[in-house]
């Protein structure tokens, strides 16, 4: 005969309801095992199998154990309870359970208690403290954020400018489309609304892949190969990246036979190798990646960030097409990374040396993007114009842009502020101004704003402090009186993004919610990344190296080619044409509204810009984030700041 059953966990929604679309949790009388796959959605490896044990009886109270390493929350009334391992507490009906602190929430309900009585007392004191738990979890003590929460999670700012309900959930992008515009990374937790069209790393690194190059800054392979598999399985496979010396014996030990390491040359103090890219070869092509997360569990789970990818196929070698832009611009860039050459056999393929002229193998007429590069160095004459805001300077100046963005406003956003003064700014806002209206007159300069999170966007995030560690921006580069002006929100209510803290780095020149061009790309705001002119103009200074994105409007030859599927490219052999105002795109946000129908020749392209345009500037009362900052007001996980925040899924102690 099956155990009576007595209770339930019930899984709670955002909303602070019950989540009907997520199974409760049947308890029988008795001991009951809660864990990974006790439910649909536990399948996160974070939470043990016997994760917790919960006793629970027809007519009393049951009691439950921590028997995972992970700690467990309990909430009974205003009582809010921490437990670790092996830890017990009895709990009542209605108290609330976190699996995970602040994630995996449930209710404690008894089949036989008040709570399932319709209209009962019982019900609303068991409602009251899941909305007062999740009113914690939401916006801290206070209540301060609990509007612009609300209306994260009904997917609409709080003010009603620029956000449009749930924009995110019909952003749908056709696979031929896809690499004319680029998605954000799924965000742990969030409502599936606000994963819509998003990718993890599996979407990305997938098929049948011969030979990789992993380029990044901080790489965590004790997290990487078993959040993607096929890591594993490819049989050659370079790994640039930034990390320090103790960090790369650990990765000497631990990485696959196979595996090369390689930390490209800084010859300027203070340079790191910060950019974020993939670069994919299989039997019929390559795939280029370029995003804005480090290789660690914490980037491709709980923060805002952005991934662009096109697939390229191998060149006719009997009718070999001449080079085109995005094809010099990535071998100049790979070129300055100075890797060891090496062979390897690629099956059906033959033998290859890998240096990065292997690279124009592949035929990238129809790329949708231009790269934008930064490489460390004192760089004059020609060179000037290859790196960093020059780069940028240089493609914007060659371009035609509609009249309406003539001194339209700037947007600058990333997640970690260098040492900065006015002259320099006014360097960076003259590249970034740069271009033509369609009379062929400057556009003349924009007013830029920076997108910064401030102490309570950290304070309230999916992460509490602990996402601070990832916008380490000091006070003495963060208060600089002649920076009040520039300052404002990181409000993303329409991607279902405010509490998820941007490590995304985006640049963009914008008119409501039109853009002239829009830049996803590694580089914060730092000379170190973007480069300062010296010596009268003469000379451009870079210490790191930076891989971004830079979408233009005007149309490409868009194949369709898919290097992990059999389809047949489409035929469409439309050239760039930057003088003809008929083969221009139009590039708008996510809440954009205009009629897509109304010009046949001009074709809409939405970007899923995060944050809200335009931004709102900072109140009084908003303080902008800085890392080396007391904060005594506890976050959502009862934690102030300073604390340790462990990156890494090992400790590294041994190394």
């Amino acid at each position: 005969m099956a155990d009576l059953l007595v209770g339930h966990l019930v899984p709670l929604s955002n909303h602070v309801q019950e989540d009907a679309s997520i199974p409760k949790i049947p308890l029988s009388r008795g001991r009951n095992s809660i864990g990974r796959n006790s439910a649909p959605s536990l399948t996160d490896k974070r939470l043990s199998r016997n994760h917790l044990s919960l006793t629970a009886a027809a007519d009393s109270d049951a009691d439950l154990v921590v028997e995972g390493s992970n700690p467990v929350v309990v909430t009974s009334g205003n009582d809010r309870k921490k437990l670790y391992h092996k830890e017990s507490v009895t709990i009542r009906d209605g108290d609330i359970i976190e699996l995970i602190p602040g994630q995996y929430i449930f209710q404690y309900r008894k089949l036989c208690g008040d709570s399932y009585k319709k209209g009962s007392n019982g019900e609303e004191k068991a409602e009251e403290s899941s909305r007062k738990r999740l009113h914690q979890l939401e916006c801290g003590e206070n209540g301060s954020n609990s509007k612009r929460f609300k209306g994260e999670v009904e997917g609409k700012s709080d003010d009603g400018v620029g956000g449009r309900v749930e924009a995110i959930r019909y952003f749908r992008v056709p696979d031929d489309k896809l690499p004319q515009t680029f998605r954000l990374l799924n965000v742990q937790g969030l409502p599936p609304w606000a994963n819509t069209s998003s990718v993890s790393i599996k979407d990305v690194i997938q098929g049948d892949i011969l030979f990789a190059v992993l380029s990044n800054y901080m790489v965590d392979l004790d997290w990487l190969i078993p959040a993607c598999p096929t890591v594993a399985k490819i049989p050659h496979v370079l790994v640039v990246h930034g990390e320090g010396d103790g960090t790369l014996d650990y990765m000497k030990r631990k990485k696959p036979a196979n595996w090369i390491l390689h930390k490209p040359p800084l010859p300027i103090s203070f340079g790191t190798h910060h950019s974020k890219a993939m670069l994919l070869v299989y039997p019929r092509g390559v795939r280029i990646i370029v995003h804005t997360a480090n290789l660690i569990f914490v980037d491709w789970n709980n923060k805002s960030q952005g991934l662009w990818m096109q697939d390229f196929p191998w060149k006719d070698q009997s009718n070999p097409s001449k080079g085109c832009g995005f094809e010099n611009d990535l071998i100049d860039y790979l070129s300055a990374l100075k890797w060891p050459e090496f062979s390897v056999n690629l099956p059906t393929l033959g033998t290859f040396n890998i240096n990065p002229g292997f690279f124009k193998k592949f035929d990238y007429s129809s790329a949708a993007v231009r790269l934008i590069a930064s490489v460390p160095g004192y760089h004059t004459g020609n060179n000037m114009k290859k790196w960093g805001h020059m780069k940028l300077r240089t493609v914007l100046q060659e371009c035609t842009f509609d009249k309406e963005f003539r001194k339209s406003p700037l947007a600058y956003q990333f997640s970690s502020l260098g040492s900065l003064d006015e002259k320099w700014m006014a360097e960076l806002a003259y590249s970034m101004s740069s271009g033509f209206s369609d009379d062929k007159t400057p556009l003349g300069p924009g007013e830029p704003r920076i997108i910064w999170p401030t102490v309570e966007d950290v304070r309230c995030s999916i992460e509490g402090y602990a996402a601070g560690n990832a916008v380490p921006s000091p006070v003495k580069n963060v208060e600089k009186d002649f920076l009040k002006k520039y300052w404002a929100r990181w409000k993303a209510s329409h991607t279902g993004r405010c509490r998820a803290m941007p490590h995304i780095k985006t640049f963009t020149r914008y008119s409501g919610q039109k853009l002239a061009w829009f830049l996803l790309t590694s580089a914060n705001l730092s000379k170190a990344a973007w480069g300062a002119l010296q010596k009268n103009n003469s000379q451009l200074m870079i210490r790191s190296y930076e891989l971004g994105v830079l979408f233009l409007p005007y149309k490409t030859r868009s194949s369709g080619f898919s290097c992990t599927s059999n389809g047949v490219p489409s035929e469409d052999k439309s050239e760039k044409s930057d003088e003809s105002e008929s083969r221009r795109n139009k590039l708008v946000t996510l809440n954009w509204q205009g009629n897509r129908n109304t010009d046949s020749s001009s074709e809409v392209i939405t970007l899923p810009v995060p944050y809200e345009l335009p931004p709102q500037p900072y109140t009084t009362q908003d303080v902008p984030w800085s890392w080396d900052r007391r904060y005594t007001k506890k976050d959502v996980y009862g934690q102030v700041w300073p604390r340790q925040v462990q990156l890494y899924a090992a400790a590294l102690q041994d190394s």
